[in-house]
């Protein structure tokens, strides 16, 4: 073994496998549960509300971000890119969040959207809107596939591959202490934590050793039309918000709040190039003369209170588009129910 790994316990020195550094590996994802615990079997991070990024440094040290379904960001970042060329070993793949922190210091994503909508570099380093890459994970390190050894294990190489000078920041956690954690994540306006089993593996799919506690409700939704605008306002009234569910798409209620005016003149544009005659839902939707149709393929961020009993949403929010997730793959998020920890 190297000395890197010489920081890991015997047990995780036998998980890591020694292997060629792979071109890409699907990122872990958590399910959503209303059952909080504390447990010292688990590790509570604070969730933040950004863009999940996974970063790769090859071998001779070319660095690429990676959205979760395989997109290019370095032109949105370049600061990132420039701070892991200069802090990060290279052949290493880590996992992390990119976001924008508002004046309280929370993770906001209607700011970080300045960001995410750049079209070229220059744009990027022209923003006034500063990014931080909070990395949580480490996935592959010194010739090494790491994502069976022990999320412990896992952290512990993370902390020592970096040197952690902004805008590279290392994602605490706290041990054991959940519910106490998550009443202060609630307090402080955050969007909530994520619990984590830290003798857990790094599997490619959703998983239940992955468990997201939210003090907001917040989801993606697919855009499926849009309304007219009222009275002095521009672009469009509210969108038509759908979700998957056995292949069909359901109608989900419509948003009209949360955007500025710059949303209002860029979304329009964008919708008017998908409209089209026919309601794309397999359900039930409104219909009329001030409703445009378009086919199904924006997917949007909206916080919202609650479900209604007829899968409407309540009190809904825009956030911003994402551009991290298919549409196709967008269904309602269900909390789970955790039996046992």
């Amino acid at each position: 073994m190297t000395d890197v790994l010489e920081l890991l316990d015997d047990d995780d020195r036998e998980r890591a496998r020694q292997q060629a550094m792979p071109d890409w590996l699907d990122p872990m994802l958590a399910k959503l549960t209303h059952d909080h615990f504390s447990d010292d079997k688990w590790i509570y991070e604070r969730k933040l509300d950004g863009e999940r990024v996974n970063a790769y440094i090859s071998t001779n040290g070319k660095v690429t971000l990676c959205s979760r379904n395989k997109k290019c960001l370095n032109e949105s970042y370049p600061e990132l890119v420039e701070a892991l060329q200069g802090q990060a070993p290279r052949g290493a793949i880590f996992d992390g969040e990119v976001v924008a922190l508002n004046s309280d210091g929370v993770s906001d994503f209607q700011r970080l959207q300045a960001r995410m909508n750049v079209s070229t570099e220059q744009e990027a380093r022209a923003s006034d809107v500063q990014v931080y890459y909070y990395l949580f994970d480490c996935l592959y390190l010194d010739g090494h596939n790491i994502t069976e050894c022990t999320l412990r294990g896992r952290k512990k190489l993370l902390r020592s591959a970096l040197q952690w000078n902004d805008p590279l920041r290392f994602t605490a956690h706290r041990n054991g202490d959940g519910i106490a954690y998550y009443k202060e994540a609630c307090d402080n306006g955050w969007e909530g934590l994520i619990a984590k089993r830290a003798d857990s593996s790094y599997v490619h799919s959703r998983s239940p050793h992955w468990l997201k506690f939210k003090c907001l409700m917040q989801q993606e939704f697919v855009i499926c039309g849009f309304t007219e605008p009222e009275g002095e306002r521009i672009g469009f009234g509210a969108l038509l918000l759908g979700f998957y569910r056995d292949n069909e798409l359901i109608y989900a209620g419509d948003v009209g709040t949360g955007f500025d005016e710059q949303t209002l003149k860029s979304l329009h544009k964008k919708l008017q190039s998908l409209s089209r005659k026919t309601s794309p839902f397999d359900t039930d939707a409104p219909s009329g003369d001030e409703i445009t149709f378009i086919t199904p393929k924006l997917v949007c961020e909206v916080a919202f209170s609650e479900w209604t009993a007829d899968d409407k949403l309540r009190h809904p929010r825009f956030q911003g588009l994402r551009r991290d997730k298919e549409a196709t793959e967008v269904c309602q998020e269900i909390a789970d129910q955790v039996a046992d920890v």
